[in-house]
C-alpha cells in the first residue's frame, strides 16, 4: 500500500471498514524514514532498536533489512528477533547476534542466562552479584557495564532502578575481568522520552572519565552504548531530535576516539510516530455536567502509555463542527480506565469513529485481555 506519510483520514475510515474497530495501523514508511532520519543525524552511531516499544516482528524485519540492530530485554524479545532473522545461514546469524543485538536488561534470571550462553551475545550488568550469575550461567557472554547518570527532566525515569555509581565502575569492571569474563564496554540511560539535553553532556562526560579510568588500570573498553530517550515529537513542545544531535556529535567529537564504537538504542523514536488507533464510540453519557465518551479500547489496551508511559494521545473525531470538552473512557469496568478528563471533541454518536495519532510506542505492547476485551487489531501498511 503505497502511503508515504501518515495514513489519511480516508484511508483510516476504509481501512476500520475493512477490518473492525479497535485498529492499531503501523506505517512502515514512516519507520524507515525514523530510522533514516537517526542515522542521517547521528552518522557515528549504530541503532540498536529498543524492541520492548513495539515488539512485533514485521517491525523487526523492516529495521533489520534497513540495517538496524536490536536492543532486547527479556528472553521472549531476543526469541522474538532471533525468530524472525532465522533465515539467515547459521554463520551469518551468529555473527549478527554476535555483533547486532544486545541484551540491555542489567538484570537477568538464571535460565536466561543459560539459554543466552549458547549464542554468546553481549550483556549489560551493574553490580557483584550480576558478575558471580554471569560467570556460572552465561561464560561465553560479552559484558557491558551500566553506569547510573543524571535523568532530570526525562519523562520515564530509570536511574532508581539501574547503574553503577561512576565510582564504583572500574572496579565492577576489574571483577568482571578477574571473574574470567571479558567487559567490552560501557552503557547508560538517560531516562525515557529525554527533554532535558544536558542528561546526555552530562551522561557523556561520566562515561569518558570512566573510560579513561579503566584504560589507565589495564582495561581498556571498545564501545560506548549511549542507551535511549531521543524525543518523539508528539507534539509541537518537544525539542527537535536535529538539535538533540547537534550536541551529541559534538560531544562524540570532542570526547571520544574515533576508534571507539558508539552505540543506541532508540525505541520510542523510531516507533512512535508509525502508529494510529481508530476506535469506536460504544457509548455516551452525560455525567455531571459532562459529555463523557466511551471507546472499544482503553487503558487496559492501547492506550496503556497513559497510565505507564505519562503519555497523552489527544482523541481527534473524522466529523466536523463545534467541540465541548468532554471525557473518554476505555470499555471496561474499572474507574481507572480513563482515557481524558478534557478531550475537545465534537458531539458524537454511538458507531461513530475516533482516532490518535503517534501512539506506537509502549502502547500495543502493554495491552492485556483484561475484563475480556481483547488488544485491538494491527494492520501493517507498507509502500515498500
Amino acid at each position: 500500500m503505497g502511503i508515504g506519510i501518515m495514513p489519511t483520514t480516508t484511508v483510516l475510515k476504509r481501512l476500520a471498514k475493512e477490518h473492525g474497530t479497535p485498529l492499531f495501523i503501523v506505517d512502515h514508511d514512516v519507520l524507515r524514514r525514523n530510522f533514516a532520519e537517526f542515522g542521517r543525524r547521528l552518522p557515528r552511531v549504530q541503532a540498536y532498536y529498543a524492541v520492548k516499544a513495539a515488539p512485533m516482528p514485521e517491525i523487526i524485519k523492516t529495521l533489520y533489512d534497513t540495517g538496524a540492530s536490536f536492543d532486547v530485554a527479556s528472553i521472549g524479545e531476543f526469541r522474538l528477533v532471533y525468530e524472525t532473522i532465522r533465515h539467515l545461514p547459521a554463520k551469518e546469524r551468529q555473527d549478527f547476534i554476535w555483533d547486532k543485538i544486545i541484551y540491555a536488561n542489567p538484570i537477568k534470571d538464571r535460565a536466561t542466562l543459560e539459554e543466552l550462553d549458547a549464542y554468546r551475545p553481549l550483556v549489560t550488568y551493574d553490580n557483584p552479584d550480576e558478575i558471580r550469575k554471569i560467570r556460572k550461567h552465561a561464560p561465553h557472554a560479552g559484558l557491558v557495564l551500566r553506569i547510573r547518570v543524571p535523568n532530570t527532566g526525562s519523562i520515564v525515569e530509570l536511574s532508581s532502578k539501574f547503574g553503577a555509581a561512576p565510582g564504583e565502575a572500574v572496579d565492577l569492571i576489574a571483577a568482571a575481568f578477574d571473574a574470567g569474563l571479558v567487559v567490552e564496554g560501557l552503557s547508560f540511560h538517560v531516562g525515557s522520552q529525554c527533554m532535558n539535553f544536558d542528561n546526555y553532556v552530562q551522561a557523556l562526560t561520566l562515561s569518558a572519565a570512566v573510560l579513561e579510568e579503566a584504560a589507565t588500570r589495564g582495561y581498556p573498553l571498545r564501545l560506548l552504548d549511549i542507551g535511549g530517550g531521543f524525543p518523539a515529537p508528539y507534539d509541537g513542545n518537544v525539542k527537535a531530535f536535529r538539535d538533540l544531535a547537534r550536541v551529541l556529535n559534538l560531544e562524540l567529537r570532542r570526547l571520544f576516539p574515533k576508534e571507539l564504537e558508539i552505540l543506541a538504542e532508540p525505541g520510542r523514536f523510531m516507533v512512535a510516530t508509525t502508529a494510529t488507533l481508530v476506535a469506536e464510540v460504544i457509548g455516551k453519557a452525560d455525567r455531571d455536567g459532562k459529555r463523557c465518551y466511551y471507546l472499544n479500547d482503553g487503558i487496559y489496551h492501547t492506550f496503556s502509555g497513559v497510565f505507564f508511559d505519562h503519555c497523552q494521545y489527544p482523541i481527534k473525531a473524522f466529523k466536523k463542527g463545534p467541540t465541548q470538552l468532554s471525557a473518554v473512557f476505555g470499555p471496561t469496568c474499572d474507574a481507572l480506565d480513563t482515557i481524558s478528563q478534557a478531550e475537545p471533541l465534537p458531539e458524537l454518536n454511538l458507531g461513530d469513529l475516533v482516532y490518535s495519532e503517534n501512539i506506537g510506542a509502549y502502547s500495543h505492547a502493554s495491552s492485556t485481555w483484561f475484563n475480556g476485551f481483547p488488544p485491538a487489531k494491527v494492520v501493517h501498511i507498507d509502500g515498500g
